[in-house]
């Protein structure tokens, strides 16, 4: 990088640093898992010039219509480490993920690296899930106190399921599915207000 490089690279993390008011801790919400009913809460705390952690919690217990199901409960804490300073710019995280699911009867025919949502159609899944993965973000300093933070995610999830098919959704076709596979692991569009 160039003298100039550098200094640009400096006097923009100076920039976003002080942008960012020092704030330690931050409570947000992921406006896409608000786009699916889904009720989400997140808390975040500067641990450090160039960390912070963050803990999302998402419950959806719904069951539409036709006994179309989304429901789940997720908990998904993250160690970040920020290239300038925690709540401003960019960070790279290291998440872990673990929670319950209860999905069917849903046809969005939507293909994932790892994932095929089209078995969701036919079937309902019911069962648990872990895993971990790394990601990439940026948060955007609006005013004082909020801030709108920008993240993807991949890693790998371990799942064990069983299978209903969704006309009965009683009885088992299958039970004990295990299936570790790569897949996105977190998508996020947050608005977070900053202490």
């Amino acid at each position: 990088m160039t003298k100039w490089g550098k200094a640009l690279f400096a006097l923009v993390c100076l920039a976003v640093a002080v942008s960012s008011f020092a704030q330690t801790t931050g409570l947000k919400t992921n406006l896409l898992y608000d786009a699916t009913a889904t009720f989400n809460v997140g808390a975040e705390v500067a641990i450090g010039h160039h960390y912070s952690v963050d803990v999302s919690g998402n419950y959806n217990p719904w069951t539409w219509k036709d006994n179309t199901k989304w429901k789940h409960w997720l908990v998904q804490p993250e160690l970040r480490y920020w290239t300038c300073s925690p709540f401003a710019g960019h960070f790279f995280g290291l998440h872990a993920i673990v929670g319950q699911f209860n999905i069917g009867n849903i046809d969005i025919g939507l293909k994932i690296p790892g994932t095929d949502f089209s078995n969701l159609k036919d079937h309902r899944y019911q069962g648990w899930a872990a895993g971990a993965g790394v990601a990439y973000g940026y948060a955007l300093p609006l005013a004082r106190h909020w801030n709108i933070e920008f993240e993807i995610g991949a890693g790998a999830i371990y799942t064990k399921a069983d299978s209903f098919e969704c006309d009965v959704c009683s009885r088992p076709t299958a039970q004990n599915i295990k299936k570790l596979r790569p897949m996105l692991t977190k998508a996020a569009i947050s608005i977070v207000y900053l202490f």
